[in-house]
């Protein structure tokens, strides 16, 4: 390993917090979890095992500072949250070397996480100042109807580990724009880049007990009691369909408010006019972005019989020229997958392909360790009954499947519980504005493999979700509408 890159991972370690953060302290514990380098296999870190008692202490310091924070002056969270975004720019190289040592993607993909996660924090800073109500005269009663956006509450915020920072920030980011306080809980395999956060806010004066993050190797025993406390007003949870449809349940048993960001199944459709150069450097962005682990990424590529010889061809190409290995090292272009457990689920997807006719084009096999790596992956003729066809893939494997008509691509892309994404290529808007409208997603990409913005709004349809996460639509989330009747007369 060269010196540079043990360099860069010496100042990582020299910058973690160390600890729970619950009311503005770092609470440390007797029990840790250790935090593994999926590209060495083995731990770099710890981080502190918060018990029940512990997670509840969180939801006690987010309601003692509720009231306070609620009545901060909308310019003066937006400052604060600016100056957040000052110094996570400033700080972006540790950011970005810690998510390829937690998590796994080349350090050039965390640079850039970075700057998409930081962003939310900037946007939000932004729509602090543009909560708005309005009032008018009631036509009948003529009473004057006043209305005002009020912070919902403190909020249960559960974030995924494949984007350590940009799923905290689009949570977090827009709570404390609306003035609400926050209880955090990472994944247990990325905890890291949370905790690094929660230091910023730290740093730029956020009050104790606004946002409180705990990690834990227990994730039902501390978040149920929380969930089911009275105090609690709103869960926002990024992850699988499964987990999302279990902590539902419980929100259920007290109407608490949810936003949900679930599984997806992305299709990408390349139709007979699609410009292949542009289909195929889509298609790379779609299924290679953060190694294949993003709801987003292209699960199924729908290729027209008439360029899908060409396409798997060139497709392939470019995914026998990736390189893979440790991301710090700059001239690798795909890490390793986040632990023995993901990389068997992905390869169990490419046997059950084979098995059911699939032809490898290139790749198919893990890659000895240490670390998690497998060969990206390109399996041509996906049949019928395919798992791949109606479940999330999540690593490095693209499954092309041709078809004939239009109709028969939108069958195909629709033919699963999820809808959040969806790429459809095309030299022609009109045809694919047609094939996206008939497709049963939150988000369409035309002719890009990338939809991600915190401008834009972020979320699905069917199983993939409730809500928005970006744009106007994400601080909306954690506001209440609160009407006033007051008589003229």
């Amino acid at each position: 390993m060269s010196t540079q890159i043990e360099e860069l991972e010496k100042q990582v370690l020299d910058a973690l917090p160390h600890g729970l953060f619950i009311g503005g302290e770092w609470v440390e514990t007797d029990a840790t979890i250790p935090v593994i380098n999926p590209a060495k296999g083995e731990a770099f870190a710890e981080v502190a095992d918060a018990t029940p008692e512990l997670a509840k202490t969180a939801l006690d310091a987010a309601c003692d500072a509720a009231s306070e924070w609620a009545a901060w002056k909308p310019r003066e969270r937006a400052e604060l949250l600016r100056r957040a975004f000052d110094l996570i720019e400033s700080r972006k190289q540790i950011f970005a070397a810690l998510m390829t040592m937690e998590m796994g993607k080349t350090y050039k993909e965390s640079l850039g996480e970075v700057a998409y996660g930081n962003e939310y924090v900037r946007w939000f800073s932004e729509q602090t100042c543009r909560i708005e109500g309005y009032n008018a005269i009631a036509p009948s009663s003529g009473k004057r109807i006043l209305t005002e956006k009020v912070p919902v509450g403190p909020v249960l915020a559960i974030t995924p580990w494949n984007f350590p920072l940009a799923m905290a920030t689009r949570k977090i980011a827009p709570a404390l724009a609306a003035g609400c306080t926050v209880v955090v809980k990472p994944a247990k395999l990325t905890p890291l880049t949370t905790l690094l956060f929660c230091k910023v806010l730290e740093d730029v004066g956020l009050p104790a007990g606004v946002v409180n993050c705990f990690t834990t190797n227990h994730s039902g025993a501390t978040t149920g009691p929380l969930i089911a406390d009275p105090r609690m007003r709103k869960i926002t949870f990024t992850g699988s369909t499964e987990v999302g449809v279990g902590l539902l349940r419980q929100a259920a048993d007290r109407v608490l408010r949810s936003s949900m960001e679930l599984g997806g199944n992305a299709p990408c459709v390349i139709l007979a006019d699609a410009d292949l150069d542009v289909a195929v450097q889509g298609a790379m962005d779609a299924k290679m972005r953060n190694l294949g682990e993003a709801c987003t990424a292209g699960n199924r590529f729908i290729v027209h019989e008439s360029l899908v010889g060409e396409f798997t061809k060139r497709f392939t190409e470019r995914m026998a020229a990736q390189k893979v290995g440790y991301g710090l090292d700059d001239s690798v272009n795909v890490g390793p997958l986040i632990d023995d457990e993901q990389r068997s689920k992905v390869l169990g997807f490419v046997q059950d392909s084979i098995d059911k006719g699939g032809k490898v084009e290139v790749g198919g096999n893990p890659i000895e360790g240490p670390g998690y790596f497998m060969e990206p992956t390109v399996i041509s003729g996906i049949q019928p009954g395919s798992r791949i066809l109606t479940e999330e893939i999540f690593g490095p494997f693209a499954p092309i499947i041709p078809f004939s008509t239009e109709q028969e691509a939108i069958d195909i892309a629709n033919g699963t519980d999820f809808g959040l994404a969806a790429y459809v290529f095309s030299r022609d808007l009109k045809n694919a504005m047609r094939v996206g409208e008939g497709i049963e997603t939150g988000m369409v990409g035309i002719n890009t493999g990338v939809v991600s913005d915190a401008a834009a709004p972020f979320g699905g349809v069917k199983m993939s979700g409730l809500g928005r996460e970006g744009s106007q639509l994400g601080i909306e989330e954690f506001l209440e509408t609160k009407y006033y009747a007051i008589p003229l007369d």
